[in-house]
């Protein structure tokens, strides 16, 4: 869990110091703008822009009820950000799952990608798909009937 956290948090402390110095050169406004930056820098680099995370079983199961893809990602990833906002209100409506949180998903993702956590990792009907289009995930989302 912390791991998830580790970026976001020294962003903000990066952020605080530099700030900080500002501040005692004389640049209240100058250090207000900058710690605002980290701050914003801070939030897309963290798990809160993320729909509600679920175990990686659980996320296959509800997968295999409701044909919905299963999208594997971690904080911080840049490619894992692209397609979460590209995907846009659509992304709701997917099951994802932080492998830095559930061991069973990160050990799967290890599985299919030859021992490497690389993500996005979009499972549809069971079959694996290393960082796919935005479009292409909105389809298979549209042909599970959601």
């Amino acid at each position: 869990m912390m791991r998830a956290w580790t970026l976001p948090i020294m962003l903000v402390l990066c952020g605080s110091v530099v700030a900080t110095a500002l501040i005692f050169q004389g640049s209240p406004g100058e250090a207000t703008a900058f710690l605002l930056g980290f701050v914003l820098l801070a939030g897309v680099n963290s798990p809160l822009i993320f729909p509600r995370s679920i175990g990686a079983l659980e996320a296959q199961r509800r997968s295999a009820v409701d044909g919905r893809p299963v999208i594997f990602w971690r904080s911080g990833c840049k490619y894992c950000m692209r397609l979460r906002i590209r995907l846009g209100r659509k992304a709701d409506q997917l099951y994802w799952v932080d492998i830095w949180r559930d061991p069973a998903g990160a050990a799967l993702v290890r599985e299919v990608n030859d021992g490497n956590e690389t993500v996005p990792t979009v499972f549809v009907a069971g079959r694996p798909h290393v960082n796919p289009d935005h479009t292409w995930v909105r389809e298979q989302l549209s042909s599970s009937g959601s």
